[in-house]
């Protein structure tokens, strides 16, 4: 227990993420202060940060635009203003002429002579007291209410508590590995990151490089590969149901379809049929760009099920895709007989009724909907496969309730992950290590590429004239907006308005507009209406951005783009280019852009593979925004960054297979250092 810890600052570092001594030990400094060596006033630089020591000459309260507190220091080399634009009473009489003062801060050149402004001091009361600091002195993320003065102490009482044998912070990596990477041990890293010596290279401190960080971020991302390895094999001990390669349905379904696989898809119907014929459970994640036929894939795996005389449940984030496959299913299992139903929480009570009835029954069925799979009036008898589209969309415990649904007699469900939002290579190895993998990674020939070019709102008269020769040549629009209604925060063109300007300028043209708002019915019945071609130009928010299909639609104007993510402008512009016309999107920027905004822009126009945008969106964005991790229960990361680290990551994974076979002991101690909440989202 660390003394001077009330209550109110127990809250306070709370706020933090601090609730234990180790969570202090692995709060690290973001940069840090040298105090231990003092710079003659006359010798400083305007630009850099100095710790310097003087005799205050006076002190006095000015006025001007705003009041400030101005103290003149000088140590007989020369003189430096100090000013405190927000002070109290009591600081300013701390501040008397005669006192000799330290003071750490940037220099700037002032009015009239250098100056800092708000720099870290103290009054020094004793004259003779001239001893300097031994180590660098660190500075701690903070929140409101908390000085870094207390959280210096705090740290010093936690590595004297360290230091002093402290048994949950004992050395976990073997000597064997600590010698092979040559990386220091516990104690001394976190000594060393706490406190510097002098000499340390403050430049890798500060970008996080230093031997001693990435011995910690080692161990962390160590930790994390260690905890869904573990889940994984916890898994495998499951028994799953095998089902036998389908010899009648598959064949039919794919002499039916009015194409041919690619090369990609056999591959991954071939690698999931295995799969699914074995009775340890499959936990596959299948990936494919836009457009790439993930939802065929998917139809093999179910057929194989249902011929094996089991259930198959595909959950879809939304109403619009949920229908989407059901429509797909409908069409290419109707001529098998085979039984597909669809299931949201808009169905009336009657029906709803009925389809809970028929999965009660030991009967073959497809289900496909929404989040009300998972909900408690559910019940499957004989779930045998679950299909997750999507399934950053979903939350943890959504995804768990729908696995734990499907166990029947300690017999687990396969389970097939999909998504078109491409994961970079990185994520995949640490967010995504307890599942195999699939990517679908050619586009059918017939697809073509899309010409994306970016212009600015002042330019919007002649996206007009390009709709109009788009809508008479008989093809179709797409106009997105970011938001649904008006907002005084963010300059934005809302739907409903650009909707109603657009009805106003292209009289000629039926404009249909879609929302997240919208009922299910409207949403519906305007979808429906732009797949016939009985709406011209669809006005719509994201919502469009996942899965819907309509080959005729050749143009897409995305407004305010600089305001979408990377990966959503890419899954949005693959709404178009479905059919064999040539298509175009069009990215409508307000000025002035950011340079973060005009890289991100400039990626989209020169780029059409979703990986590579993927991975430039990772750099730009961070893994948390990729990946949606407040959703998809990621944890975040204390001292590694997935970027920065990345190429630790072969060797982690080389490492934590090492350390389940020679040292399983060490694996559970590692696992609750670093993630002491629970990880059961990585059984989804």
């Amino acid at each position: 227990m660390l003394t001077g810890v009330g209550i109110r600052l127990q809250e306070k570092l709370e706020r933090i993420g601090i609730r234990v001594i180790q969570d202090l030990l692995f709060h690290l400094p973001h940069r840090y202060i040298d105090r231990t060596v003092l710079t003659p006033i006359g010798a400083l630089c305007s630009g850099y940060n100095a710790y310097i020591q003087g005799e205050i000459e006076h002190t006095q309260v000015r006025y001007g635009k705003r009041r400030y507190l101005l103290c003149r220091v000088s140590d007989g080399t020369g003189a430096i203003a100090i000013r405190f634009f927000h002070f109290s009473k009591r600081q300013e009489k701390g501040l008397q002429r005669g006192l000799s003062i330290r003071c750490y801060g940037q220099i700037r050149r002032g009015p009239s002579s250098l100056e800092m402004i708000h720099p870290e001091y103290h009054v020094l009361r004793d004259i003779c007291d001239d001893t300097l600091e031994k180590e660098l002195t660190a500075v701690y993320p903070m929140t409101e209410g908390l000085q870094q003065a207390r959280m210096r102490k705090l740290s010093e009482q936690a590595l004297i508590t360290l230091n002093n044998n402290n048994k949950n912070m004992s050395e976990l990596l073997p000597e064997k590995i600590l010698t092979k990477k040559k990386l220091p041990s516990l104690i001394d890293a976190l000594n060393y990151v706490h406190r510097p010596p002098p000499n340390a290279d403050i430049q890798s401190l500060v970008e996080g490089t230093h031997p001693a960080q990435q011995r910690l971020a080692f161990e962390e991302l160590l930790a994390q590969q260690l905890s869904l390895l573990e889940l994984r094999n916890e898994l495998r001990t499951e028994h799953s149901p095998a089902f036998n390669l389908s010899t009648k349905f598959v064949p039919e379904y794919l002499k039916n379809l009015p194409f041919t696989l690619t090369d990609a898809q056999i591959q991954a119907h071939e690698t999931i049929s295995s799969d699914l014929n074995k009775t340890v459970a499959m936990l596959r994640l299948m990936q494919g760009d836009v457009g790439s036929g993930k939802t065929v894939v998917a139809a093999l795996a179910a057929l194989q099920a249902i011929e094996a005389g089991y259930q198959v449940a595909i959950m879809a984030p939304t109403e619009l895709l949920a229908e989407q496959h059901y429509n797909n299913f409908l069409s290419w299992c109707g001529p098998l007989d085979i039984n597909v139903i669809f299931l949201t929480g808009k169905l009336r009570k009657s029906i709803r009724d009925s389809v809970e009835t028929q999965l009660q029954k030991e009967m073959p069925v497809i289900v496909i909907g929404t989040h009300v799979l998972f909900q408690n009036s559910i019940r499957f008898a004989k779930l045998g496969l679950i299909v997750i589209d999507e399934q950053h969309r979903f939350g943890v415990h959504q995804r768990l309730a729908l696995l734990e649904k499907g166990q029947q007699h300690d017999k687990y469900p396969h389970q097939l992950i999909m998504t078109a939002t491409p994961i970079p290579r990185t994520l995949t190895m640490t967010a995504y290590a307890d599942l195999d993998h699939t990517v679908i990674d050619e586009l059918p020939p017939n697809r073509k590429a899309i010409n994306t070019s970016i212009i600015s709102n002042d330019r919007r008269e002649e996206i007009i004239e390009r709709i109009k020769y788009i809508t008479v040549k008989g093809r179709q629009v797409y106009w997105v907006c970011t938001l649904i209604e008006e907002s005084e925060t963010l300059q934005c063109e809302t739907a409903i308005e650009t909707a109603d300007k657009l009805t106003e300028i292209l009289n000629s043209i039926k404009v249909g507009l879609i929302h997240g708002r919208m009922k299910a019915t409207e949403k519906e019945s305007v979808m429906q209406d732009f797949k016939n071609n009985k709406i011209g130009l669809l006005v719509a928010t994201t919502v469009i951005e996942v899965g819907v299909d309509v080959p005729n639609a050749s143009l897409m104007i995305i407004d305010n783009a600089e305001r979408f993510g990377l990966s959503q402008l890419h899954q949005l512009r693959g709404r178009i280019g479905r059919g064999n016309i040539k298509s175009d999107c069009v990215l409508i920027y307000q000025s002035p852009l950011s340079d973060l905004a005009k890289q991100r822009l400039e990626i989209m126009r020169t780029s059409s593979d979703g990986f590579l945008i993927a991975e430039k969106d990772l750099m730009l964005r961070g893994p948390g925004e990729v990946l949606g991790t407040r959703q998809a229960g990621i944890p975040e990361m204390r001292v590694a960054n997935l970027m920065r680290d990345a190429h630790l990551l072969p060797e982690i994974q080389n490492t934590a297979k090492k350390l389940l076979i020679n040292h399983p002991d060490k694996v559970k101690s590692l696992i609750h250092r670093w993630l002491r909440k629970s990880l059961t989202y990585s059984n989804v």
